[in-house]
Formats: C-alpha cells, structure tokens, sequence
C-alpha cells in the first residue's frame, strides 16, 4: 500500500518571523507543480511564491526539496519557510491539504524516520527530550542520544552477548566436543564483563532520567530546624506554614521549582523525633516514606544541633545520596566550621541558597558534563533492570548451556526494545504520540 503524504505546520504556534509547513511522502512533483508552478532542485534554497489553486500567491518565502532516502523520514520532503503569521501558515497548509495530502499526527514525521531506518527508537525518543528539555545538560545528554550514542552501546552490549550465545549454542548442537574447565571460565568472565558494562550503562541512563524528569528531594531533619522556611524560600512563595511550634509540619508537602533549569519537585517533611502524637507518629513515618523515594536528600540541622552533640537522623551510610545543610547560620559568628556540613544557609536571609541550588543541580548532572550521560526514560532503565537480571541467571546456570543461552536471549531481546529491535504497534503509538505535530 502506497504511504499517504502528510503535511504539518512545523513552528511552535503563535506569531513570528519565520512559518514552517513540512510535506513528507511519495513522489512530491504534483505538490511542486501546484504550490510553485515547476520542479525544484534537490536540496536547493529556492526563493518562491505559494500558489493557491488559482496560481495567486499565498505567502512568498523560501522551498527545499529533499528527494528519498536523503530526508528526515527517508520519502521525498518539502520545506516551505515562509512568514510566521497563523493565518498565512493555516493557507498554506490548507493549499497542501487541497492538493492532495492529509494532515499529520503528532510524532508522525519522526516515526515514519524510526519506520524507515533513518534512526532507531532510543534515537526518535531523543528528538522530543531535545525540544523539551530545560537545561543545558539536558539538552546535551539528549543530543548525544540523537546522534546515537547510547544507541551504539546498547548495540555493543548485545553483539556481545550473541558472541556468547554463539559459543553456548555450538555446545548444544555438538554435544561430543568436549569442552574443558578454561572455556567454562572464559564464558563466565565475558558474561561478569557484560555484567558490569551493561550497570555502567545503567547508572548512566538512571542519570539521563532524572535530567529529563526532574529530581525528586526531601527536606528531612528534626522539628524547627527550618525545613519549610527552607522550602518557602527555594518556592518563592508560602507554600508551607512556618511557626515555632515543635511538629507543625504533620504530612509532606510538595511543590514543583525549576533551579537553574531543573525541574526538581521538593518535599517538606514533618520533623523526625519520637512522639506520643499518633498524628505525628503517622508523619515521621511518611517522612521516612519520603526520604527513601527521594533522589536526593537534604538532611537540614540547626548549630543548636551540632553544639549540644545531637544524634544524627540520617545513617552515614546514605551519605551518597544526601547533602547535609547547616541552616540559621545567621545565628553564628562567621568562619565558624563544624565537621560533615556540605552547604551553611540561612533559610531566613538568603545567605547560601545559591550554593545550595548548585549542589542540587551538580547531583541531578552528574558527570553529564563529561559527555557520559544519555537522556533516558523509565522503559530505557527498566529494560537494562530486565537484561542484568537474565544475564546473571545465565551466570548462575552450570552445566545447562541451552538454559544459559535462553536467558542470554531473552536478556538480547530486552536490550532490543530499547532500540526498537523488537517492538509492539502500541507502544510505538504510546512514544509517538507524545511528539508535537510537525514532527
């Protein structure tokens, strides 16, 4: 069945200088005939008019024609740029309309290029995180995915893991060649290397997530220490009560921020100390709740705190995922240090919060800026979960090589779905869907 021509407005909408309509299908001559009177040359600028069906112009601006297989989706594109104005944008697109293609659906462009070969399905999902992202190591961690970074490892990872299978396979199909202690133990050391290469690249698209979903931080600590007048300050608003009430804080409350182009949603939690309170009883538990799902913690103290030799709430043993944040320094004679402190603030002044917002934003990056980190979402993750599992349940097999080469293929075909090797209609429409129309 021969494809349909779609045809989309390919701006954000609103008014501005330049409009773009893009047309991707088969043989684009007869569009070229109506909205310009003539061919064009391939991957040409060419300064023209947009006729209507009456050979009057539309919009006059400028058309490229990209001939299949050497376009976005891989048929034959035009790109007409003409005037921003939503009114000319909506004649032109009327005018494609009119000649012969229909409307595109969102994604649909890019899907026809996953469709078409003209990139896989981690790399199609990057187009969208690119548009979308916020910050600049998020925008740098998406490209690297479009350009097939992250593609390309997880390509590596299953090349690998067909070596092994390849081997595993012989043994099951020449059962009288006898194998020795050595091959066993060279097969298990591949299999500890992918192991371990498939985790690296795990941690990495764990990183890419939260640069593309945001980070999700708990304001842990005990009563009065500052929590909410902490988070008011980093909402810009008043978002949680502040009083000098011990346990005024009783549930967690939550709010959305962007620092420094990071969407971070941070949690005030109720403060952490033993009570007879069953209402606060119930909001200690919540704040530990909390502080367990948190990507990051912020362990908030008080110098009374510190002073007196009071208990840490927080294990040493989080200290990868927690920072501990010194509040009401105000309260302190300046160039007072105290051991284990990341950050001193001053909830009430202002004093260190910058340094705080980038401590925060350096948890959520990573080492992105060391062009290691892909952008990445659940699926991605929960796939690579999926392949460590079969991989170390082929480690664990001995002597039944046709038990370790399913669980081999089986981990294979999970890193497939990350690149769209192996792939159902409607999770394909579920990812494209989410696309803007033009593209």
């Amino acid at each position: 069945m021969k494809p349909e021509t779609i045809a989309a407005v390919a701006t954000a909408p609103g008014r501005g200088a330049i409009g773009i309509v893009r047309i991707s299908g088969p043989d684009l001559m007869h569009f070229m005939l109506g909205l310009f009177g003539r061919s064009l040359t391939p991957r040409h600028a060419t300064a023209t008019s947009f006729l209507d069906s009456m050979s009057r112009p539309i919009d006059s601006g400028i058309a490229l024609y990209f001939p299949a297989p050497h376009s976005y989706t891989g048929e034959d594109v035009l790109e007409l740029q003409g005037h921003g104005g939503g009114g000319v944008l909506k004649l032109v697109l009327g005018r494609c309309v009119e000649i012969g293609a229909r409307l595109a659906e969102p994604g649909e462009f890019t899907r026809r290029a996953f469709l078409n070969g003209k990139m896989d399905l981690a790399q199609a999902e990057a187009v969208s995180d690119l548009i979308e992202s916020a910050s600049e190591a998020a925008a740098r961690a998406a490209v690297r995915s479009l350009t097939g970074a992250f593609s390309t490892t997880v390509n590596e990872l299953r090349k690998s893991l067909l070596g092994v299978r390849v081997r595993l396979e012989a043994q099951i199909d020449f059962p009288e060649e006898e194998t020795d202690g050595s091959d066993q133990h060279e097969l298990g050391k591949q299999l500890e290397e992918i192991v371990r290469s498939t985790r690296l690249l795990l941690n990495r698209a764990i990183q890419g997530k939260r640069l593309r979903e945001g980070l999700k931080v708990a304001l842990v600590g005990a009563p009065n220490v500052g929590k909410s007048t902490l988070l008011n300050y980093l909402a810009g608003e008043s978002i949680a009560i502040v009083t000098e009430v011990p346990g005024t804080t009783r549930d967690a409350i939550a709010v959305e921020v962007m620092l420094n182009g990071l969407a971070v949603t941070l949690v005030d939690t109720a403060g952490l100390r033993d009570t007879d309170d069953p209402v606060e009883k119930i909001g200690v538990a919540r704040a530990w709740e909390e502080a367990r799902g948190a990507d990051l913690i912020l362990y908030v103290r008080e110098p009374a705190e510190l002073e007196r030799a009071a208990p840490q709430l927080i294990s040493p043993a989080a200290a990868r995922q927690h920072l501990v944040v010194l509040n009401k320094t105000d309260l302190i004679p300046s160039g007072i240090v105290y051991e284990g402190v990341d950050v001193y603030i001053s909830a009430k002044t202002g004093s260190g919060i910058d340094r705080l917002r980038t401590l925060i934003q350096k948890h959520a990056e990573g080492d992105a800026n060391a062009d290691s980190t892909f952008i990445a979402r659940e699926r991605h993750v929960l796939a690579l979960l999926e392949a460590i599992d079969y991989i170390e349940a082929a480690r664990r097999q001995q002597g039944r090589p046709e038990l370790r080469a399913e669980d081999l293929r089986l981990a294979e075909l999970a890193l497939g779905r990350i690149v769209g090797r192996v792939t159902e209609d409607d999770l394909l429409g579920h990812i494209f869907n989410n696309f803007c129309i033009g593209k």
